[in-house]
C-alpha cells in the first residue's frame, strides 16, 4: 500500500457538499441481513445533510447509510474509489454527479486538488484494487486517514467488482486498526452511471465476506 502525507499549507475548501456514504462498524450482534434491507428499501431513505438509516447488522458489523461530505464525515478512516485517471473525469457531469453532490471533487478540493494530481502525474494511477493512504493536515478533512482504491478501467467496471472492494476496504480497515470507517458509494462521483443501490449492497456484501475470512483467521491462531 503507498501512504501520501499531505503537507501543504493552502485554506480548506469551505463549501460543503452532501454525499451518500457508508458507515461501518465490526462490533455488534448479527440481527439483519444488509441484502434483505437494500432489496425491501431500493434505496436509502435519508435525504438532508447528516440525516442517516441504519440498513442493517451483519454478523459482527453494523452498517448505516449516511448523508454527508466525506470531508466533514467525523470517522478514523474515510474510504472512496477512483477510475484510472482520464481527463476531466471527476468533473465532467454528467455522467459524473455535478460538482455541488460530487464527493470524490469535495475531496480533491478540500485536499488542494492532490487526488487529481496524484492520478494524473501516475503517482496513483487507479489500478483495480490498487491502494493509496492520504494524511492531509489537521482541518482539511474530519477523518485524519484517507484511503483511495482503484477501480481500474471505467468502460470495464461491472457492479460485481464491489465484492472484492468492499474486501480490500475491511482488510485495509482492519490493518490500519480502526473498528469503523466510511466508505463514499456512490461511483457517480467517478464519471460511470452506476446502480447505487446495487453497488453498496455488493460492497456490504464484500465487508461481511473479509470479516468471515479474517475471523476464521482468528480461530485458527493465524489473524492479527
Amino acid at each position: 500500500m503507498k501512504k501520501y502525507s499531505l503537507n501543504r499549507k493552502t485554506n480548506a475548501a469551505k463549501c460543503i457538499r452532501l454525499v451518500f456514504i457508508l458507515m461501518v462498524s465490526f462490533s455488534l450482534v448479527s440481527t439483519a441481513t444488509f441484502e434483505q434491507r437494500t432489496k425491501q428499501d431500493n434505496a436509502p431513505a435519508i435525504s438532508s445533510e447528516g440525516t442517516s438509516k441504519t440498513w442493517g447488522k451483519i454478523d459482527g458489523i453494523s452498517i448505516q447509510g449516511l448523508v454527508e461530505g466525506p470531508a466533514t464525515a467525523v470517522t478514523p478512516l474515510q474510504i472512496a474509489c477512483v477510475f484510472e485517471y482520464t481527463e476531466g473525469d471527476i468533473f465532467n457531469s454528467p455522467p459524473a454527479l455535478p460538482a455541488a453532490l460530487n464527493g470524490v471533487v469535495h475531496l480533491d478540493e478540500a485536499l488542494n486538488g492532490i487526488i487529481t494530481d496524484l492520478r494524473k502525474s501516475g503517482k496513483f494511477s487507479g489500478h483495480t484494487f490498487e491502494t493509496i493512504v492520504i494524511t492531509p493536515p489537521a482541518g482539511k478533512l474530519k477523518a485524519p486517514k484517507l484511503l483511495l482504491i482503484g477501480l481500474g478501467d471505467r468502460n470495464k467496471f461491472t457492479p460485481g467488482l464491489m465484492i472484492s472492494v468492499g474486501s480490500v476496504a475491511l482488510r485495509e480497515a482492519m490493518n490500519a486498526g480502526v473498528t469503523n470507517f466510511a466508505f463514499a458509494s456512490d461511483l457517480k462521483d467517478g464519471g460511470i452511471a452506476s446502480p447505487t443501490a446495487v453497488v453498496a449492497g455488493n460492497i456490504a456484501r464484500g465487508i461481511r465476506k473479509e470479516y468471515g475470512t479474517q475471523e476464521f483467521l482468528k480461530g485458527k491462531k493465524m489473524g492479527g
